[in-house]
């Protein structure tokens, strides 16, 4: 019998961590050339000058259009919907009804009644399915990411930021640029195009996310790194992409949490057994047999402050429960030199070997989730670890106990997996090890901290 459904796969498998957890499918791939110059400029580029960050393709994309649009997000999110209109734009968080995190994009609004959602394909599927067979009237477009649509894509999407991001924004656009608010959108011209634009900044620095029909990338492309050449502006690769979050603090892919409970069960037989969360890799030294020990609540992800209990929601009511509760506090941790160090020399080892990390990124799963201790007992989950030139140290993002959470805690990170490896084809024979680590604020960027959020 061919397997359909996600539901079928783990059947078939006998439980989700067996099944994600020797999954083939390595880490999340960014289908851009990896360097354009190298990765340590580029890495310092959105510090000290600005980077141009080409997301055209990486990213699911789906389109929600009707009058019960507002409506279904609602319904979907944790975030309040007073005033969301055209040109409104947020980070969007969905829950199960338990509380703990399915996934989360930018939502951007596009008219007062059309939206697309932009991100990883686990919040795409579950506002799709919610969209389909919930009764809405809406339509619904999915505009795949490059890796599983064999179409092109409907629009570019670029970023541009950095200290000289607005400099050379005003150049392209020939002129001052409009006002435009954090995380509200506006339109601008490049080329004698118009742009839309959202104002963020995902790299910890000042910018704008820039998109368009796909057929006028190479042109506004073309015009942006023409406007930056006496700025300093440098293309990013998928090599320095990929860190660019661990300093902003976001977690790209925390594990949907869809893979039990009788509600999701019509759920996982709509999801099919060649999506994503059937085929995600789950990798690193933290092991349980319960999938639940993964889940994650908004309050880990540092998302505490978008749950809204102003309207009704999936999860509503779990998650009021879960705000009076203690939960992990969202950290930087910066790993000991010299373990990192003791790390590499083992590769000249003759025998056993620890994990390697693979610079600048040592990403080599989907979901990569490795134990925290603290005297001996785990204390939190480590995820992304990342080398940054920008502060020359290898640094993780983490969701570490409250009581443990405090700047400049020593704690421990496991790395490596236990027995040797899983059968992923890049985990490599090795033995695991353990590096000291102190705890940090988050974001790494003291600038995305404390400045981009009020510009």
């Amino acid at each position: 019998m061919t397997t359909k459904s996600l539901e079928q796969r783990i059947h078939e498998v006998g439980d989700p961590v067996t099944m994600l957890r020797n999954s083939q499918a390595g880490p999340y791939v960014f289908p851009i050339a990896g360097e354009f110059s190298n990765w340590r400029d580029e890495q310092e580029a959105w510090r000290q000058t600005a980077i141009l960050f080409d997301q055209s393709f990486h990213m699911t994309d789906l389109y929600v259009e009707g009058p019960d649009t507002v409506r279904l997000l609602s319904h979907l999110g944790v975030n309040t919907f007073k005033g969301f209109r055209r040109d409104k734009a947020k980070q969007f968080v969905a829950c199960n009804p338990e509380g703990y995190v399915i996934g989360d994009g930018i939502l951007f609004g596009l008219e007062d009644d059309r939206v697309t959602i932009v991100g990883r394909p686990p919040i795409s599927n579950w506002i799709e399915f919610n969209a389909r067979m919930g009764g809405y009237d809406v339509r619904v477009e999915r505009d795949e990411r490059s890796l599983a649509n064999a179409r092109p894509r409907k629009t570019y999407r670029f970023e541009v930021q950095g200290p000289s991001a607005w400099a050379i924004l005003e150049r392209a656009h020939g002129g001052p640029l409009p006002e435009i608010k954090f995380f509200n959108m506006g339109e601008i011209r490049i080329a004698g195009r118009p742009v839309r634009c959202l104002k963020h900044g995902m790299s910890g620095a000042p910018g704008l996310e820039l998109w368009g029909p796909s057929e006028e990338r190479d042109e506004i492309r073309a015009a942006l790194m023409q406007a930056g050449r006496d700025f300093g502006l440098r293309a990013g690769g998928a090599r320095a992409y990929s860190t660019v979050a661990i300093e902003s603090a976001w977690i790209p892919s925390p594990m949907p949490a869809i893979y039990t409970g009788d509600g999701l069960r019509a759920y996982r037989e709509w999801l099919p057994a060649e999506g994503f969360e059937a085929n995600a890799s789950l990798g690193g030294s933290m092991v349980s047999e319960r999938i639940e020990d993964y889940y994650l609540t908004p309050f880990d992800l540092g998302y505490g402050g978008m749950v809204n209990f102003d309207h009704d929601f999936i999860g509503r009511e779990a998650l009021m429960k879960l705000s009076a509760q203690p939960h992990r506090r969202k950290v930087t941790l910066t790993w000991n030199a010299d373990d990192v160090m003791r790390i590499f020399a083992s590769m000249f080892n003759t025998d056993d070997r620890f994990k390697y990390m693979d610079l600048p990124a040592a990403h080599y799963a989907t979901l990569p989730y490795d134990m925290i201790l603290a005297g001996g007992k785990q204390v939190g989950i480590s995820t992304y670890p990342v080398y940054t030139s920008n502060g020359r140290v290898w640094i993780s993002l983490s969701m570490i106990d409250e009581h443990h959470a405090a700047t400049g805690a020593d704690v421990v990170v496991v790395w490596g997996e236990p027995d040797g490896g899983t059968s992923k084809p890049t985990v490599e024979r090795h033995v695991q090890t353990e590096v000291r680590a102190k705890v940090g604020p988050a974001p790494f960027s003291d600038w995305a901290r404390e400045a981009y959020r009020k510009s």
